[in-house]
């Protein structure tokens, strides 16, 4: 079973314990990198958190949660070797794993419902890489963090 590592801001605060609970009972391992509580702070610092504990070997995968969705795949990105997607939808959720490799599902709390959210993970992290013609554009991604 793949371990995922879990971060949110404020933002997604809300869904935290809903999706690490649901990755769980599935029976994936999670690595909590926070946030603890729905009081502000800064979403790049648990962006950071989950991107190295992928770059670092200690993760299959990566969720982030914010209000959007979008700060957290943009902090997500800056990292070299991670591919984040903002995704809104169960097709978009799919096709990042299969077709890009992305490593980290973005989410926006404020954007799409628990229901929706659980079903957009569940494809995230059982979708596999398709490869094939798509491996010569991830590489082309990844020659990008040179």
């Amino acid at each position: 079973m793949k371990t995922i590592a879990f971060g949110c801001d404020h933002g997604g605060f809300d869904l935290k314990a809903t999706v690490i609970n649901h990755l769980q009972e599935a029976g994936y391992t999670v690595i909590d990198c926070g946030c603890d509580s729905t009081a502000s702070v800064d979403y790049p610092i648990y962006a950071d958190k989950v991107c190295n504990a992928i770059t670092e070997g200690k993760a299959d995968l990566g969720i982030l949660i914010c209000g959007t969705g979008l700060g957290m795949s943009i902090a997500a990105n800056k990292h070299a070797g991670i591919r984040a997607s903002a995704c809104e939808n169960t097709f978009s959720a799919r096709m990042t794993r299969e077709h890009n490799d992305a490593n980290i599902l973005c989410l926006g709390a404020r954007v799409i419902g628990a229901g929706l959210c659980l079903d957009m993970v569940d494809l995230f992290v059982t979708t596999e890489f398709a490869g094939g013609r798509h491996q010569k554009r991830v590489d082309m991604l990844n020659a990008l963090d040179a």
